[in-house]
């Protein structure tokens, strides 16, 4: 007889990169690990973590994650030095990289962070290959998504 998991309350989700969406056409997204040290886990557990101006480079053969902020916690422990913008290896298969490193080389591409979440007791980082957005673009999208809620309203109102 196997038991179910219950599930926790609360969302696996750590941090968003909100602007991502708005800046940028996400062509592919992957799922990254991330490596990380033991001060860095418990401030991802508290909820202390920045991604929306990290970026993602790629140096030999490896991906790494610049700019994003984790925030240690005050009770973090004394003999270990804590830099909250330290660069973060990601943790992906070969053939993700190659991907990466091909998509990279074409004009207009870029690798972005998405999201930063929770996989079972892993934290995972979503990241997109993207295409900058020009601002036509952007407004087209503002657009579309007023639409979308003036028409919500207009079959709201209709159906009573």
């Amino acid at each position: 007889m196997t038991k179910k998991k219950a599930h926790k309350p609360g969302s696996a989700t750590i941090a968003l990169n909100k602007r991502a969406r708005h800046e940028y056409f996400v062509e592919e997204e992957f799922e990254a690990g991330l490596s990380l040290q033991g001060w860095e886990v418990k401030a991802l557990r508290a909820g202390k973590a920045n991604i929306s101006e990290s970026y993602i480079m790629l140096r030999d053969g490896e991906a790494f994650l610049f700019g994003a902020t984790f925030q240690p916690l005050i009770g973090a422990s004394t003999h270990v030095v804590c830099d909250p913008t330290r660069t973060r290896k990601l943790l992906l298969k070969e053939r993700e990289l190659s991907s990466l490193f091909g998509s990279v080389n074409r004009d207009g591409y870029t690798i972005i962070p998405l999201s930063l979440y929770w996989k079972n007791a892993w934290a995972k980082l979503k990241i997109g290959v993207a295409r900058g957005k020009k601002e036509h673009d952007k407004r087209s999208d503002i657009k579309d998504r007023e639409w979308k809620m003036d028409k919500a309203r207009i079959m709201k109102s209709a159906s009573r």
